[in-house]
Order: C-alpha cells, then sequence, then structure tokens
C-alpha cells in the first residue's frame, strides 16, 4: 500500500498543478479574435535612458487619435474602469430602492469593444452603447439589483462616478442610466471582471472641459486604456515603429514618453503594468511551478519503482517455486507485468481521488474556481494513459525480465546474481536526486516564511493598530465636520481624519509633478500626493522632524513633505525647505511647505521610498480614518455604523481595518509561501519513500552480513549505525548540491523586494538538519529490524 499511496499523492500532485497553470494559461485565450487583439501602452525612460517602465493607461485623445491616424485598423475602443462606484436602483416612478456598491467592475466603453472581444450578450443590443446613459449588466448584477435578468432591461439605475487624473480628483453628479442589455456570466478566466458596461460618452467620459474628451494630450486618468483589433497579418513590429513616430508628432515636445502595442496573450504575464482584474502571473512564477510538478511526479514514479523492484527481488524464492512446477519465463513475465498494472491503475484512481478531495482546499487556499472533471478534460486522460503506460513499463518489465530469467536452484538457494542487486548504486542517485529537491524547497520555504515575518513585523514610520478606515465621498453641505462630532462623541473613538488615501497605499497613489521654489523648470520626479486634514498627523502618529502641522482647513493651504523629497531636491537638511512655495498640477496649487515627516513606508515593501507630500482639500477627500481604543470594540464599530448610516442614507456602509488591507498587499505571497509548504512536505514524504524502499531492499541484500557480524560480536547499536552511516552520506550530498541552487533561486526572488531579510547559513543549515533527521527516523525501522534479527535464522539457509 505504501507504494500504491505515494505514487498517487505524487500523480494528484500533478493534476493539481497542471489544472492551476491550464487555467492562468487559459485567460482570455476563449475570444476568437485573440490573435489580433492588443492594448496600448505608454513607454516611459527615465532621464538617465537607463531604464524604461510601462503604464497602461493612455492620454485622452489616443483612442480618437489611433482611428484618424491609422484607418487601416478594424477596431479601436476606449476603455475606464472604475472604482468603488456608489449605485441606487431606482423604482419606475424614479423613487430610489436599493443602495449598492461596486468595488471593481464597473467599465465604460463604446460598442467597438464587443467587436473585438467576445462576451455574449443574453438580451439588448452592444449597440445601446452609442447612446450615452445607457448600461449593460451581467446576468448576476442584473439578479442582485432586480431580482430577475429577464426583467431589467429598461429599468433605471443611478451612478455616481468621480474619476483621478493626477493629483486631481474630478467628481460628477449621479447620473441616471437605463439598462439596455444583460451580458453572459463573465468566465472565471478574464481579466476583464465586467459587471456593468456603461455607454462611452456618458458622464465625464463625454465632457470636453474637465473629462476624457479634453483634447490635450497631457491628460490622461488611472485605469483608463485602449484596445485595437489588427488586420489580418499586420507585422507589429512595424505598426510599433510608426506608433512610436505618431506619438513624437502629437505630445509636448518635452514629454519623452511614446507608445506601444502589448499582446493580449501577454497582458495576464505583465506583472509590472497589471491588467484591470489585478491579478498577474508571470512567466518564471509558472515555469517554477511546471519543475515542482515535474519533481514530485518523477519522485512518486522512482519510488514507486524502486519500492516495486526492492519487493520483487524478495519474491525470488516464489519464482524457483513456480519454475519447478512448470511455469515459463514468458508465464512469469505476463505475471509480474499485469501485476504492476494492476497496482498502478489502483494509484492512477487513488490519485482521482486525492484530487477530487484536495482541489476545494486548493481554491480557498489560491481564490480559485477550478473543478476536476476527467471525463471533459483530454489532455489529463491522456497524461494518466501515458504515465499508466510507462510506469508499469518501468517497474513491471525489471522483475519480469531479471526474476524470470533465475536459476531456480538458485533462487530457492537465495544466490541472486550480481546483475540482480547491481541496480543499487542508480537507487543512491536517485535518492540523492530526490533530497536535492526536497531540501531545495525546505531551504525556499524556510526564507519565505521569515520574508513574509519581516514584513509584517517591520516598522512602518506609522500607527496602523485599532485604526479603521471608511470610505467617504465628498458632499455639497461639507459634512466632515458634522459626522466627526458625531463620531468624537462616541465612547471608544479617539480621533477622526479625512483624506484622500492613508498612509499606505500599494500602486494606487495619486503622482504630481513638482515645481519647486518658481524653478522654470519642473522637478525631475513625481511625488506622491494626499490631501488630509489636519488630524491625519496625529491619527496615523506620524512623526515631524521639522516644522509644523497642518492648520485647520482654511483659505490659505499648505504642504507637509517627507525626508525623500527633501533628498531629491538635493537639500542638506529639512528645514531647508520650510517655507519654500512648492507648485503642483501645473500650478493649480501652490503653496509654502510648514512641516517635514519623517520617512515612512508609503507602499508596500516591495517598494523603496519615495518624494510624498499632503496638503489640505475637502474636495478630494475619499476616507474617513478613525482611531479606536482596545476596549469595546465591537459596540464602537456598531455605534459608528449608526452614525454614518444616519448621515449618508443613499451610500452603502462599509469599513476596513487598516492592519487587515495592508496584510492584503502580500496575499500572493502568502498564498506562495502556503503552497510551498505543501509542496515541500510532498517532497519529503515521497522521498522518505524512497529512502524506506532502498533501506528495504539493502536489507534484504545485507541480510546475511548483518548475521555474520552479529555472530562476530557485532552490537545493535553498531548494526543501525553501519545502516545510518550511508544514508547520513547521501543526505549530505544532496545538501551540498541543494544550498546553492536554493540560494540562487532564492536570492533572485528576493529582489523583487526593496526590504529583505538577509540570507543566513542558519536556514540552510535548518533544512540540512530537518533532512537528516526526518531521513533518520524514516530508515530506523529498516534499521532497528535488521539490527534486532536472529542471526541462526538469516544464516541457516546458507
Amino acid at each position: 500500500m505504501i507504494n500504491i499511496a505515494g505514487l498517487a499523492v505524487g500523480i494528484a500532485v500533478y493534476i493539481m498543478i497542471f489544472m492551476i497553470i491550464q487555467f492562468q494559461t487559459s485567460y482570455d485565450g476563449f475570444h476568437a479574435k485573440k490573435d489580433r487583439i492588443y492594448r496600448v501602452l505608454t513607454e516611459s525612460h527615465n532621464t538617465d535612458a537607463a531604464t524604461t517602465s510601462y503604464a497602461r493607461n493612455v492620454p485622452f485623445p489616443m483612442p480618437e487619435g489611433l482611428k484618424t491616424a491609422f484607418p487601416q485598423l478594424e477596431q479601436v475602443a476606449p476603455v475606464y474602469a472604475s472604482h468603488n462606484d456608489e449605485l441606487q436602483v431606482l423604482d419606475a416612478n424614479g423613487t430610489h430602492i436599493k443602495n449598492f456598491k461596486e468595488q471593481s467592475g464597473v467599465f465604460y466603453t463604446s460598442p467597438s469593444f464587443f467587436d473585438i472581444f467576445s462576451f455574449p450578450l443574453l438580451a439588448g443590443s452592444y449597440e445601446s452603447l452609442k447612446d450615452p446613459n445607457n448600461v449593460l449588466l451581467t446576468k448576476e448584477i442584473a439578479e442582485t439589483y432586480f431580482g430577475d435578468w429577464k426583467t431589467a432591461i429598461g429599468k433605471t439605475i443611478k451612478l455616481s462616478g468621480y474619476y483621478s487624473m493626477g493629483a486631481a480628483l474630478f467628481q460628477f453628479p449621479p447620473v441616471a442610466l437605463k439598462v439596455s442589455g444583460i451580458l453572459a456570466t463573465m468566465p472565471a478566466n478574464t481579466d476583464f471582471q465586467l459587471k456593468l458596461v456603461v455607454a462611452w460618452g456618458t458622464d465625464f467620459t463625454g465632457d470636453k472641459e474637465y473629462g476624457f474628451l479634453q483634447p490635450a494630450w497631457t491628460g490622461t486618468a488611472a485605469d483608463f486604456g485602449c484596445y485595437v483589433l489588427l488586420p489580418p497579418n499586420t507585422s507589429v513590429d512595424n505598426f510599433n515603429q510608426q506608433l512610436r513616430a505618431y506619438s513624437k508628432k502629437v505630445l509636448p515636445a518635452d514629454i519623452k514618453d511614446s507608445h506601444i502595442l502589448q499582446p493580449l496573450n501577454a497582458v495576464h504575464y505583465d506583472t509590472q503594468t497589471g491588467n484591470y482584474s489585478n491579478k498577474t502571473i508571470s512567466h518564471e512564477l509558472i515555469n517554477v511551478l511546471w519543475l515542482i510538478a515535474a519533481f514530485i511526479l518523477l519522485i512518486a514514479c522512482v519510488n514507486f519503482i524502486n519500492l516495486s523492484t526492492a519487493q520483487a527481488v524478495n519474491r525470488a524464492k516464489e519464482v524457483g517455486v513456480r519454475k519447478v512446477l512448470g511455469s515459463n519465463k514468458l508465464r512469469l513475465q505476463i505475471q509480474f507485468i499485469v501485476e504492476t498494472l494492476l497496482i498502478v491503475a489502483s494509484a492512477v484512481i487513488l490519485s482521482t481521488g486525492i484530487t477530487m478531495l484536495a482541489l476545494p482546499y486548493v481554491n480557498q487556499l489560491l481564490e480559485l474556481s477550478l473543478s476536476f472533471n476527467i471525463l471533459k478534460d483530454p489532455a489529463i486522460i491522456l497524461f494518466l494513459l501515458a504515465l499508466t503506460i510507462v510506469v508499469t513499463a518501468l517497474a513491471g518489465f525489471y522483475p519480469s525480465i531479471v526474476l524470470s530469467g533465475f536459476n531456480p536452484v538458485n533462487a530457492l538457494k537465495s544466490k541472486l546474481t550480481v546483475n540482480a542487486t547491481k541496480g543499487i548504486s542508480l537507487r543512491r542517485g536517485l535518492v540523492v536526486f530526490q533530497f536535492i529537491i526536497a531540501q531545495a524547497l525546505i531551504i525556499g520555504t524556510l526564507i519565505i516564511v521569515q520574508q513574509m515575518k519581516y514584513f509584517m513585523n517591520q516598522p512602518l514610520g506609522f500607527d496602523k493598530d485599532a485604526i479603521v478606515n471608511v470610505p467617504y465621498r465628498p458632499t455639497h453641505n461639507k459634512a466632515e465636520d458634522f459626522v466627526k462630532q458625531q463620531l468624537l462623541s462616541i465612547n471608544g473613538v479617539q480621533t477622526v481624519s479625512f483624506s484622500s488615501a492613508t498612509p499606505v497605499e500599494d500602486d494606487n497613489n495619486m503622482m504630481s509633478s513638482v515645481r519647486f521654489d518658481h524653478a522654470i523648470k519642473e522637478a525631475d520626479f513625481k511625488a506622491i500626493t494626499k490631501f488630509a486634514d489636519h488630524e491625519y498627523v496625529p491619527a496615523y502618529k506620524l512623526q515631524l522632524v521639522a516644522g509644523r502641522n497642518l492648520r485647520p482647513s482654511g483659505p490659505t493651504a499648505e504642504f507637509l513633505v517627507n525626508e525623500s523629497f527633501v533628498k531629491s531636491l538635493g537639500l542638506k537638511k529639512p528645514e531647508d525647505i520650510l517655507n519654500k512655495e512648492i507648485s503642483i498640477m501645473g500650478g493649480l496649487i501652490t503653496c509654502p511647505v510648514v512641516g517635514v515627516l519623517k520617512d515612512f513606508n508609503d507602499r508596500s515593501f516591495r517598494h523603496d521610498l519615495a518624494p510624498l507630500l499632503i496638503t489640505t482639500n475637502s474636495t478630494m477627500y475619499r476616507q474617513a480614518a478613525i482611531k479606536l481604543t482596545t476596549t469595546n470594540i465591537s459596540s464602537t464599530m456598531q455605534s459608528i455604523q449608526e452614525v454614518w448610516q444616519k448621515t449618508f442614507p443613499d451610500y452603502v456602509y462599509e469599513y476596513t481595518f487598516l492592519d487587515d488591507k495592508i496584510a492584503s498587499f502580500y496575499k500572493q505571497e502568502n498564498q506562495l509561501a502556503q503552497l510551498y509548504k505543501i509542496f515541500a512536505a510532498i517532497a519529503i514524504f515521497l522521498s522518505c519513500l524512497g529512502l524506506y524502499g532502498l533501506a528495504s531492499f539493502m536489507a534484504v541484500q545485507r541480510i546475511k552480513e548483518v548475521g555474520i557480524r552479529k555472530v562476530l560480536g557485532a552490537t545493535a547499536g553498531s548494526i543501525i549505525y553501519l545502516f545510518s552511516k550511508e544514508f547520513v552520506i547521501l543526505i549530505s550530498i544532496a545538501f551540498l548540491i541543494a544550498t546553492p541552487l536554493a540560494w540562487y533561486f532564492i536570492n533572485r526572488w528576493l529582489q523583487d523586494y526593496a526590504y529583505r531579510i538577509n540570507i543566513s547559513w542558519w536556514q540552510f543549515a535548518a533544512g540540512g538538519v530537518a533532512a537528516i533527521i526526518i531521513a533518520l527516523a524514516t530508515i530506523s525501522f529498516q534499521a532497528i529490524k535488521a539490527a534486532i534479527a536472529n542471526p541462526v535464522k538469516s544464516l541457516r539457509t546458507e
């Protein structure tokens, strides 16, 4: 049963990793015109021209400009992905019925989007998106809003829209939208997780002064992109050359950006630029998963063959008896092959059961929705058939050919030929190979776990404990002061601050170009820009190193900057920037610096510290930070909800604890850490099976040697040492090979983080010691069994 279980586990792991990779590599592969779909990227060259970065947002005039300049394009579609949208469902009389909030999934685009992409429509018309204020809903959203999607056509919802452009955030009045179509359920394997598709020209997308119809090529917004459909047989390289030339022609002379096309099949793997789902996976990670799957399957197959051949040698006497009773060589070979085939088939069947039992856990861990139906996946069927044939051949032909060729007299006397035992060197090599993989996974997992602990325990430079962030939308009656008074009256609330963002945001920061002290040119860097009231600094316990905090909002704005901002300007001391004027947003905001903050981590630890500035502007506030005491939090939260819902009855109340938000930045790393723990445990388990197989084989081969040693006075301890010494040497050899391999790959992984642990010798030593302890525990049974065996019994067969 041990060899069946080991093989079944290895096959199940391979199947599950195959399903994960199959799912990840299938993203947006279902579109009929997928090979001709491209998105436009902005290509930015740093001032030293040494590095190039890419962004998925493009200038507002880009879609129309491409249509005019490149008439050969079959389709061009503008796309804007909105976030944190408030929606109200209205009845036939226009009366407000329900409130909803969509964190993501609200897209503004034109009918050309559906000429490019293949998203089926259940009812209505794509062409309805030619008219502003029309909206398509997915089936699930229509059912959520109206109960029955079939009755949703013609119904009305109200959407409150806004967008950010640089450091500016533009809010538009709520707009009524008419449901004009119902989209089918979105596939899980698409980076366009549509919920609502709003007609282009609605709200700010149709505004020429402040919206997306601005003619200036310097205007853009986060998540404003453009997709194109190329004609068949178009050279992308040639088109990119033309597009770069076009960019140079239309962009201002002082902007060195250009634009290029990126194929749709590269979007899901672009971890730098990202996509609308914020779910990416690198080709490197996919390759690592393939290697882990292949190695674990190889370990399982090698172990099965080792155990099978070791057990077959023990059947030498059975072969001798069968030959004496008249069995010929062919019949014995068929017997061994059929037996092996049945065992392998049992392992394959068991592996499908293990896969079905483990898949829900994998889905929960990786937030996937994979389903296993072997009859609907020809690739898995072919893999299992091929594996069954190969493993049967390797594990069955050895005993069938070698053992069937034994001389029956020698077999009955337990006199095996050299050929029957010479495979032991190969088995030693395979055990070393298995433990190279296992120890590399152990060491890698230890370092990844340490890196995650480092993230969680590293000082951020601000207080994150017991702070609740509640999304907020500015109102015409300036409700901040009233809400703040109401919240501060709640027992358990210490401080309340309104701002555009928390101190730390992961890749979601407003950025501003900066002009310092009336300089002619803008600085050669952009600064993270946050808008906050004067309570922001005490609420998050930010530290001032020079100057003072912001004053309560008044007619004159002020700036706080961080130490990195001062260094970026080349100033020597924080005091040197005090009372100097800074201008941002093309001169829209100009005011003096009144304080310098000690640097704090404004993004995840993947990034270095960046220049940052803070100023007051109540129209830009998008969330409230509520600092709580650590007692009676549940009752305090209930009171906060009551105040919020009473003050803002038309909006959905929701909240996030800041420490939970920060932990979410490292969700993928934590998921990978859990996966590597599982893979390391499985690799160790399977490698130990291999050790057990080798120990079993050696115990059979050396049974008479052990008997002679005991007759000559060897103790049980010396016999156990005899067996253990060789295995410790094998594991040590594996450790020496695994160490540089693990260091190379884990060091490359750590380079992705600006803040990282130092790789220490003890992490490698711990992995090696753990492997040796586990190995000794595995072989101890066979070693002790051989040591306490009666020598007379093992020798009397001679």
